[in-house]
């Protein structure tokens, strides 16, 4: 079935591994729209952690996210933002205690089945970069092109202390290495969705990869598949 607006590119990997930067720079490049699923569950985390949501219960969260007006703005640029009650959400997503809160919210059947829902509506037009754990497997596994992105844990924990820095946030390489590896874990082993290689996914190694070479290898899968 053709999308009206072009097809859905799923990239999907572990954390840190510069998924949302470079989804954004092929969605730049291709005029697409860009996704970024994980802050969806970041800013249901933030939610949670501002009204004193118990963080375990599935049900309560679900019911506290379908109260919610979510709205997802068109930025400068192909991103789509997250604004929760009319409240752009953007630097608050980046805080340690956030990170640390959607790690746990993402593993709750019920939230997971709440955002997929938001994600298909979000992207069944086409014309979508859509960057997560499990976009190829579970959110679009009819996705016309799939790439699984993975980079070493050292790698990117170097790559997420930069990128905090950047944005003037302290960083801590060794706590943010430790949280990577047991995100990892968590994340492969969690029993709703585990993130791994979708079927019929690429495969793309950025452990040594400069940032460009990686955009420059999607495109050109794009490009195969459109010739």
């Amino acid at each position: 079935m053709m999308r009206p607006n072009g097809i859905v590119i799923a990239i999907d990997g572990p954390a840190g591994v510069g998924k949302s930067t470079v989804g954004k720079l092929v969605a730049g490049r291709l005029g697409y729209s860009f996704i970024s699923t994980g802050k969806m569950y970041r800013a249901l985390a933030w939610k949670a952690l501002e009204t004193g949501a118990a963080l375990e219960d599935d049900e309560g969260l679900v019911k506290l996210a379908g109260s919610l007006n979510w709205e997802f703005p068109r930025r400068p640029g192909p991103e789509i933002g997250v604004s929760l009650d009319g409240r752009g959400l953007d630097l608050e997503l980046s805080e340690e205690r956030v990170s640390k809160a959607s790690s746990g919210i993402a593993k709750l059947a019920g939230v997971r089945l709440f955002m997929r829902g938001m994600q298909r509506a979000a992207g069944a037009a086409g014309g979508v970069v859509m960057e997560g754990r499990d976009i190829g497997t579970n959110v679009f596994p009819d996705a016309e092109l799939k790439v699984y992105l993975d980079a070493s844990p050292e790698a990117r924990a170097e790559r997420r202390s930069g990128q905090l820095r950047d944005r003037g946030i302290e960083a801590d390489y060794s706590r943010i290495l430790d949280f990577i590896i047991k995100r990892d874990a968590q994340d492969s082993g969690r029993k709703n969705n585990p993130l791994k290689k979708a079927e019929g996914a690429y495969y793309l190694d950025s452990t040594f990869l400069p940032r460009g070479k990686v955009v420059d290898a999607i495109l050109d899968l794009f490009r195969n598949f459109s010739s």
